[in-house]
């Protein structure tokens, strides 16, 4: 791969509400897509699970009739749609990799329409309304750098978000920007009283991302409420991006369907680094422990 020249480049989020029909929201995402990259966007990052409602609010054994291979049908339409618009598309897909083996994963394609690469989520949860570990098996290819020709990415999903080790990992490959696609909301009973505090924190810790590791965050997440009216999730939206020095650039609603985009200027990936080196005075012959489940 050629490396970018152009030190700008220009990333696209798209933040939507999703219908049972997974065609339905698939054809909504390819036409965001092409709204992204009429307004310049060069890599256009889709919502976790684009295609579907956020199924795991339920374990359910029809669901993984859901499941897809990658390559298959979804990286085939968006690889035609990436090579017209010559964009690259990150599209996250419920992927089944064999008979009862299935991942959350993020398929990379590049503008010439071929498979980058793909991620699969490292960090499953199983908590209410968020019974992933029935559907999915940890990843198990790392966290991956992929080369496109605007510039070097990586992609975690959702609550991978949450770790600063996997951030670090991912950014000690080069990535100029971290992408997360996203599934997260409000449980009914919770927003009230915790809604903006947990808002706050998960802007925080993506924001504290992008400082710590000097790289643009780039946040896709989805919105509008699924599931019944007292045991559903009103997923917040909210969808953002920040620069090296934490600051938000664009920044989305919580509560409709938007199409985000915003120039990241590589060039000040150094300068935060030279005037913060955190790379530099890192203590890696120190960190063992960080290897190890719990210390007491």
């Amino acid at each position: 791969m050629v490396p970018a020249t152009d030190p700008k480049l220009r990333v696209g989020l798209i933040q939507m509400s999703c219908s049972k029909d997974p065609n339905e929201n698939h054809a909504k995402a390819e036409w965001k897509i092409r709204e992204a990259a009429g307004r310049g966007a060069q890599i256009v990052c889709l919502q976790e699970l684009f295609r579907t409602q956020y199924f795991c609010r339920e374990e359910s054994q029809e669901m993984f009739a859901l499941a897809e291979p990658i390559p298959g049908p979804t990286t085939e339409s968006l690889g035609r749609l990436a090579r017209e618009l010559k964009v690259v598309i990150i599209a996250s897909i419920f992927e089944r990799r064999a008979p009862g083996v299935y991942h959350n994963s993020a398929a990379i394609i590049g503008g010439d329409g071929e498979l980058l690469g793909l991620y699969r989520k490292m960090h499953i949860p199983d908590d209410p309304l968020y019974y992933e570990k029935f559907y999915f098996t940890p990843g198990d290819l790392g966290f991956p750098a992929f080369d496109t020709p605007f510039g070097r990415i990586a992609v975690l999903i959702c609550w991978d978000q949450w770790y600063p080790e996997a951030a670090r990992a991912a950014a000690l490959r080069g990535p100029a920007v971290l992408f997360y696609p996203t599934a997260i909301g409000w449980h009914p009973s919770e927003k009230e009283r915790h809604g903006a505090a947990q808002l706050d924190a998960w802007r925080t810790i993506q924001r504290a991302h992008a400082i710590a590791n000097g790289v643009y965050v780039a946040v896709a997440n989805r919105t509008g409420y699924e599931g019944p009216p007292s045991n559903g999730i009103e997923f917040w939206g909210s969808s953002f991006i920040a620069d090296p020095f934490g600051r938000v650039i664009a920044e989305a609603s919580s509560g409709k369907e938007e199409v985000l985009t915003a120039e990241c200027d590589t060039r000040l990936i150094d300068e935060v680094r030279r005037n913060w080196p955190f790379f530099r005075d890192r203590r890696i012959e120190a960190y063992a422990p960080l290897m190890e489940r719990w210390l007491v």
